[in-house]
């Protein structure tokens, strides 16, 4: 599927769906990026569906405990509960599945929404480009140590736990260098200096977000058909959101932006409706959202890139290079993986 600017401006001046509702008594939601908008928002619409437990998830203890107080507040929900995880630190990340592991009997539904959108090279702690770890390489590696508790709540309680990655349209417009896809490591190439100039940086949030498409697309595939998870990637839409704050830098970005988001722009309660919709619409029709790409509450088809002969040849080199990167962090994903996939 191709997606004209025509396109983009139809769907975002197009009536927004009222939001899912689902009674998620006795269950377990997880919501990772929620102190801000369209995870705070989805935490808020889960806060109503009577969650026996909801994890609001963010790096900042003191943005997060605002949150949770605002939360509770306007939606009375007293099960809700904060937990501290920096996804620029595989160290936290895995401290945080370390805490789920002591602390948690079920996970029902965990939606990944964190991300940031930097316009600079900037390194972390270990070492990789911010957007690619906290975008792809974390965003994976919480996602995949989850990964047995997503499915033993399903197979306890005779139900189907929802795995959410939050994506976006822009991977319709995401172009990667042949150099990068033909390379046998082409999330180390996109993460290198040479490959984050500031020409390159401009359009990585893209290249991010095709990333989270192909892991979405590449879990599902390798995921056992009787398995009682449905992983998908959602597109929430173009809403105003502090994640493009780093691009009012420049004068000129920053006109552009003011003029699209007056004239085009959803709120963040808007865009986290396709969130919910992404982790409780249809569930009874499972295998219509297994691997899909959610998009203004309907599965529609990912970028012609991802379908072409060409993407998946590249899923698949992503896939295995991002497991062997992940795996040398997290010494137990090894053993999760050969437990709970078919690969």
């Amino acid at each position: 599927m191709k997606k004209s600017v025509f396109n983009f401006i139809v769907d975002q001046w197009s009536t927004v769906l009222p939001v899912e509702t689902a009674d998620l008594s006795g269950k377990t939601v997880a919501v990772v990026g929620a102190n801000t908008g369209i995870g705070f928002e989805a935490s808020k619409h889960f806060s109503r569906m009577n969650p026996a437990r909801l994890i609001i998830a963010c790096r900042s203890e003191s943005r997060g405990k605002a949150a949770l107080e605002d939360i509770q507040r306007e939606t009375g929900c007293q099960s809700c509960e904060l937990w501290q995880v920096d996804l620029a630190d595989f160290a936290s990340v895995k401290k945080f599945a370390e805490r789920f592991q002591r602390e948690c009997q079920r996970l029902d539904i965990l939606v990944m929404n964190a991300a940031i959108a930097p316009r600079s090279y900037e390194a972390t702690v270990d070492g990789w480009e911010s957007s690619i770890q906290v975008n792809h390489l974390s965003t994976t590696l919480l996602s995949l140590l989850l990964l047995p508790h997503m499915i033993s709540t399903g197979k306890k309680f005779g139900t189907t736990s929802r795995l959410v990655i939050v994506s976006s349209d822009v991977h319709y417009c995401a172009v990667i260098k042949d150099e990068v896809k033909e390379s046998s490591n082409p999330i180390a190439k996109l993460g290198s200096k040479e490959y984050s100039t500031p020409e390159y940086m401009r359009n990585r949030y893209n290249d991010t977000k095709l990333l989270n498409v192909f892991f979405a697309r590449a879990l599902q595939a390798q995921i056992q058909s009787i398995t009682p998870l449905t992983v998908n990637a959602v597109n929430p839409g173009f809403c105003y959101s502090n994640l493009r704050r780093s691009f009012y830098e420049q004068l000129f970005t920053n006109m552009i932006m003011y003029v699209m988001e007056k004239l085009l722009a959803w709120t963040s309660e808007q865009g986290s409706r396709q969130l919910i919709y992404a982790a409780v619409a249809e569930q009874d029709n499972e295998d219509h959202m297994k691997g899909a790409f959610v998009s203004h509450a309907e599965v529609v088809e990912p970028s012609d890139f991802v379908l072409s002969e060409e993407g998946m040849k590249m899923q698949g080199t992503l896939w295995k290079e991002t497991v062997e990167i992940l795996t040398k962090e997290a010494h137990q994903l090894k053993s999760i993986l050969q437990e709970y996939l078919i690969g």
